[in-house]
C-alpha cells in the first residue's frame, strides 16, 4: 500500500518573482485601458464631451477581450520573462513588436464590436494613438528601472570612484564601457576615450567623449583626472601596443589591456578580462615566432624524456609537447611538487596522454640509467640544473656536481640505451663565464658536443637569455617588491640582459630538436638587450606609481659572478643561419678530448671530496672563465 501512494512534492515558489510579474500584468492592464481610450480623447483634442458615442461604445465593448489578448501577446514575447535591468536591443524589438501586434488586433477587435449602422468603429487615427500611448506606457515601465539603477550606479560610484580612460573606442572598447556603466559593482568611472581614428574625434559612446587621438593621452589624464587606463584594442600589434605603452608610462595612471583579438571572437570581452600591463609588452623587438606545428611532428608517436619537467622551461616543454601526441611522455624531476602539479594539470587537459612522472636526480646514476634502461626515450630534453647564479657561487661544488655530471650521466644513459635526439639546455651565462653557473654550462656545451663525435645519439645545446616569468626571473622579484612599497632593489644602474619569454624560449627548444644534425648550438637572436634600470622604472610606472617618489630604486651593487651584460656567442665560434632567421647555429670548439675526460675526471673527484676553491680546476677547462679573486674565510665555497 504504502508503495502505490504519491509522495507530495513540495513546489518551491519564488515569491519576489511572483510579485514582480504580478504587479506588472496589473501595470499593463492598466496601460491597455489607459491607451484606448487616451487614442479617442488624442483625436479630440482631450476633449471627452467631443467624443462620438458610438466610438467610446466599440472600444468599451471590445476592452475585456483587448485586455485577455494583449496580455497573452506579452506574454508570447517574452514582457514577463526579460531582465529588464540589462533589457539592451532584443527586449527593445520584443517590446515594439508587442505593441504593433496588440494595435493590430484591436483594429480587429473594435470592428467587430462596433454599434451598428456606425460609418466607423473608431477615428483612423484611432489605431496610430493606441500604438503610440501603450508603447510609451511600456517602455516606460521596462526601462525606467534601468535607467533609475544606472543613475543610482553613477551616484554611488562618485563618491568613491576610479577614473577611467579608455584607448580604443572600436567593439572591444565600447563592450567594456557597456559593462563598466551597468554593472552594480563596478566602482569605475569612465572620463573619457582615446582613439586615433579621426572620424570619431568629438562623437560620443555611451555618452562618453572621443576626446582624440594618442597625442591627447598625457593631457587628457592630467584633465579628468585619470587613475586607470585600460588598452581595449585586441587586434593592435606589439609595436603599437609599444608606442601606446611608451606614451602612458608618462602618466601616473595604472596601466590594464585585453589579452588578444581571440577574446572578441569568443565574446569573452570584459572587464574581468582585463589583465595589468606588463612590462614584457616593452620588449624592444617582435617576438619570435615558431610553426610548433610544423616542427613538433618528430615528436609524434615517440617517448620523450624531460629532464627537470617540473620547472619553469621544462614545464612548458610538457605542455607543447603533449599537445603533439607523443607515444609516452616522461617527466623527470627531482623536486616532487612541482612534478605533482604538471602532472595534474597535463592529465586534465590531455586525458588520452601516456604521461609517466618520475622522482629522482640525474646526479643518481643508478637511477638515471634504471630510467633510461626501462623506458628507453627516444628524444631528451635535458632543463634540469641548478641556475640561480649567487647561491652557484656560494656552493660551487653542488653546481659541477649537479649541472656537469648530471649532464653527462645524463647522456651517457642516452648514448648507452639508443635515445635519437639529447638536447640540452644551456644559457648566454655560458659564454666568457664570469660565474659557477655560466661555467658549469659551458662544460655541459663541451661534453655535449665531444659525445656527438662518439655515438650516434644526435647531441645539441640551445643556448638563451634570461627567460621572464621563469623561476628567479627579475620581473616577479620587481612586482613583490612594489606590492610591498617599495624599494625596488637593482644591482647596478648599467647592467644589460637579453630577455625573452618561456613560450619563445621553448620554441627555440622544439625547433632545435628538429634542426638537430649533431654537434650544434643554437642560438635566438633576442634582438637589443635590455637595460634593468629601465625594466625596474617602466614596471613601477605601469603600476601607477611615480620613480622615486612613491617606489624608490635602490642600488645593491653586482652580486658575487655576476657581470653588467651577458654574450650569446663566444667569438670563435662564428654563426650559421638556419631556416628560421631568428635562430642560429654556432660552430662546434676544437678542444683537446683526452685532455678534457682526464680534467672532468679531476673535477668529479674534487667536487665530491669538497674542494675548498674548485675554479682554478673549472678555469683549466673552460680559458674563457674569469672570475674575481678574493680571499674566504668562511665555508661558503665548499659544495
Amino acid at each position: 500500500m504504502q508503495s502505490t501512494k504519491r509522495e507530495k512534492r513540495k513546489i518551491k515558489i519564488n515569491y519576489q518573482k511572483f510579485y514582480r510579474r504580478t504587479a506588472l500584468v496589473a501595470y499593463d492592464i492598466v496601460s491597455i485601458v489607459a491607451s484606448s481610450f487616451l487614442a479617442l480623447l488624442f483625436r479630440y483634442d482631450f476633449q471627452l464631451s467631443a467624443v462620438q458615442t458610438e466610438f467610446l461604445v466599440a472600444v468599451r465593448n471590445f476592452l475585456g477581450i483587448n485586455i485577455l489578448v494583449t496580455i497573452f501577446i506579452f506574454y508570447l514575447y517574452r514582457l514577463y520573462n526579460s531582465l529588464w535591468a540589462f533589457a539592451g536591443e532584443t527586449e527593445l524589438q520584443n517590446l515594439v513588436l508587442a505593441c504593433l501586434t496588440s494595435s493590430v488586433a484591436t483594429g480587429v477587435g473594435v470592428n467587430f464590436f462596433r454599434v451598428p449602422g456606425a460609418a466607423k468603429a473608431v477615428p483612423d487615427s484611432y489605431y496610430f494613438g493606441y500604438f503610440f500611448f501603450l508603447l510609451v506606457f511600456l517602455f516606460g515601465s521596462r526601462f525606467s528601472y534601468r535607467f533609475l539603477r544606472s543613475q543610482k550606479h553613477k551616484r554611488q560610484n562618485r563618491k568613491n570612484s576610479i577614473s577611467v580612460m579608455i584607448i580604443g573606442a572600436g567593439e572591444a572598447g565600447n563592450t567594456i564601457i557597456k559593462e563598466i556603466i551597468t554593472s552594480n559593482y563596478s566602482t569605475m568611472v569612465i572620463r573619457c576615450i582615446i582613439d586615433d581614428d579621426k572620424n570619431k574625434w568629438g562623437q560620443f559612446i555611451q555618452g562618453i567623449r572621443v576626446v582624440g587621438g594618442r597625442d591627447k593621452i598625457i593631457e587628457s589624464a592630467d584633465l579628468y583626472d585619470v587613475d586607470e587606463i585600460f588598452l581595449a584594442i585586441p587586434s593592435a600589434s606589439p609595436a603599437q601596443i609599444r608606442e601606446i605603452l611608451e606614451i602612458c608610462k608618462e602618466t601616473s595612471c595604472k596601466l590594464r589591456s585585453l589579452p588578444g583579438l581571440y577574446q572578441l571572437v569568443n565574446g569573452e570581452v570584459n572587464v574581468s578580462k582585463l589583465r595589468d600591463v606588463e612590462v614584457e609588452d616593452l620588449l624592444g623587438r617582435e617576438p619570435v615566432r615558431v610553426d610548433l606545428d610544423s616542427i613538433l611532428g618528430y615528436v609524434q608517436n615517440q617517448v620523450v624524456l624531460v629532464t627537470g619537467g617540473g620547472g619553469s622551461i621544462g614545464s612548458e616543454l610538457c605542455r607543447q609537447i603533449a599537445a603533439h601526441r607523443p607515444s609516452r611522455l616522461i617527466i623527470f624531476d627531482i623536486y616532487e611538487n612541482n612534478a605533482y602539479d604538471i602532472q595534474r594539470e597535463l592529465q586534465e587537459k590531455y586525458p588520452d596522454l601516456n604521461l609517466t612522472v618520475l622522482i629522482g636526480s640525474v646526479r643518481n646514476t643508478n637511477r638515471v640509467n634504471a630510467v633510461f634502461e626501462t623506458w628507453k626515450p627516444d628524444i631528451v630534453y635535458h632543463a634540469a640544473a641548478h641556475k640561480h647564479v649567487p647561491l652557484m657561487e656560494d656552493s660551487p661544488n653542488e653546481a659541477i656536481k649537479n649541472n656537469v655530471f648530471g649532464t653527462w650521466k645524463t647522456a651517457m644513459a642516452a648514448a648507452a640505451n639508443g635515445t635519437r635526439k639529447f638536447v640540452l639546455i644551456s644559457t648566454d651565462k655560458a659564454v666568457n663565464p664570469t660565474n659557477i653557473m655560466g661555467a658549469s654550462k659551458r662544460i655541459c656545451e663541451m661534453i655535449v658536443q665531444t659525445f656527438n663525435r662518439h655515438y650516434e645519439t644526435e647531441f645539441v645545446a640551445v643556448r638563451f637569455g634570461n627567460v621572464l616569468g621563469s623561476n628567479g626571473s627579475v620581473i616577479p622579484l620587481f612586482k613583490k617588491q612594489i606590492a610591498a612599497g617599495g624599494p625596488v632593489t637593482v644591482t647596478h644602474p648599467d647592467i644589460i640582459r637579453y630577455f625573452m619569454t618561456i613560450p619563445e624560449a621553448v620554441s627555440l627548444v622544439l625547433q632545435a630538436g628538429a634542426y638537430a644534425k649533431g654537434g650544434e648550438i643554437f642560438v635566438l637572436d633576442m634582438g637589443e638587450p635590455v637595460r634593468i634600470l629601465d625594466l625596474a622604472k617602466n614596471l613601477i610606472r605601469l603600476s601607477g606609481y611615480r620613480v622615486g617618489e612613491d617606489i624608490p630604486i635602490v642600488f645593491t651593487g653586482l652580486r658575487p659572478g655576476e657581470k653588467l651584460y651577458e654574450e650569446l656567442l663566444m667569438e670563435e665560434e662564428g654563426l650559421q643561419e638556419t631556416e628560421n632567421k631568428r635562430i642560429h647555429i654556432g660552430r662546434p670548439i676544437e678542444l683537446d678530448e683526452q685532455q678534457f675526460f682526464v680534467q672532468l675526471k679531476e673535477l668529479e673527484t674534487a667536487s665530491k671530496n669538497e674542494c675548498r676553491d674548485i675554479r682554478p680546476l673549472i678555469r683549466q677547462i673552460v680559458p674563457t672563465y674569469h672570475y674575481e679573486e678574493k680571499s674566504r674565510t668562511d665555508k661558503g665555497g665548499q659544495g
